[in-house]
């Protein structure tokens, strides 16, 4: 297993990070017991989570995830250390959770504080924030012409976010939180966290989880160009495009049990005719060359430069395994070629 520095924090994290967004719902205790003894075993140090889990989000699923994984944490006390933990705080818009209201200092203090109970721990290592207060163009929701950033009131999101830098300030002095990072934000939003951290003297970024794939790479050159130079650990999730990239949803399939059985809507956006032909190629050639789709996909990501950690999730051993053992390959030439060829074509299918 390689490591990398989890940008400016000090800490090294495991190029795998170990998704369990799935525990609680399509996954038992039991299940991310061996999970997380098997990732463990592979040299991953590297756990997200978030209080919002699992999903589908839902007032039934809230917050099992993290119970799940301080169930573990009980039981292996003399592991903690070894690990570095890191969850979210959910942004507006789920009404089960704060009433859907926005992040605030004392939102988060709260909700830190709660994630800490259902996790059995004394400190989070890394806290995010899930998605940002102010409408962004992530998850399909807008697209061009339906956002209007000419008529947002820039000093008042400033001053939301500063609320909440001051939030985990306060959290960090108490020892409940060690480092900051972001989720689902933009290059604007990575910009004002970070001046206003340097002038008022308060928690740095160090981190930025946004949806990254061979079928999704907005953040590519223009986000991920900002992170390695402003020493920030880009890390990317849904690295399979919701298990799409595996080629198990071609030709309108839903085999029982998967992801899109459950979350009707990543079907829905992801689910385009430019994605299904994008993926069809990425299957095609994965299989020409002895490697199984989720492997080509997964080998492919950890190569791109500026990405420090590849968050994978996984229903079954069979599929930690593959995933884990995705991040030992070296593409050839050949292959990266092909790739290229097929990425220029569908640059981004949905």
């Amino acid at each position: 297993m390689q490591y990398n520095p989890l940008g400016s924090s000090g800490v090294n994290v495991s190029r795998v990070c170990l998704g369990s967004m799935t525990w609680g719902l399509q996954n038992t205790q039991s299940d991310a017991d061996q999970q997380i003894a098997y990732a463990l075993e592979q040299g991953v140090n590297f756990i997200d989570t978030a209080e919002m889990y699992a999903v589908p989000p839902s007032p039934d699923t809230y917050g099992k995830t993290e119970q799940i994984i301080g169930n573990w944490l009980a039981r292996n006390q003399d592991k903690r250390s070894d690990i570095v933990l890191a969850t979210k705080i959910a942004g507006n818009g789920l009404e089960w959770i704060r009433e859907g209201s926005n992040i605030t200092r004392q939102t988060v203090i709260a909700a830190v504080d709660d994630s800490l109970k259902r996790l059995q721990t004394d400190y989070i290592d890394l806290y995010q924030l899930h998605w940002p207060n102010r409408a962004t163009p992530h998850f399909a929701k807008q697209w061009p012409g339906m956002l209007k950033f000419t008529e947002v009131d820039t000093q008042q999101q400033t001053a939301d976010m500063l609320d909440i830098l001051e939030g985990l300030n306060d959290c960090v002095k108490a020892g409940k939180i060690k480092h900051c990072g972001l989720s689902d934000d933009t290059p604007w939003g990575v910009n004002q966290f970070l001046n206003l951290a340097k002038e008022h003297n308060l928690p740095r970024m160090v981190s930025i989880q946004n949806e990254f794939s061979l079928v999704h790479a907005k953040d590519w050159p223009y986000l991920i160009e900002q992170c390695v130079h402003e020493d920030i650990a880009y890390l990317p999730w849904s690295p399979l495009a919701a298990g799409s990239l595996t080629g198990k949803y071609l030709n309108g399939a839903r085999p029982e049990g998967t992801r899109w059985t459950f979350m009707q809507r990543n079907g829905i956006f992801r689910d385009t005719p430019n994605a299904q032909q994008a993926i069809k190629q990425y299957v095609e050639l994965a299989h020409a060359h002895n490697l199984t789709p989720a492997e080509l996909a997964l080998a492919w990501c950890n190569k791109v430069d500026g990405v420090t950690s590849t968050i994978i999730g996984a229903t079954s051993m069979a599929q930690l395994k593959e995933d884990i053992g995705a991040f030992n390959l070296t593409l050839s030439d050949e292959i990266l070629g092909a790739i290229n060829r097929i990425f220029r074509q569908y640059p981004m299918p949905y």
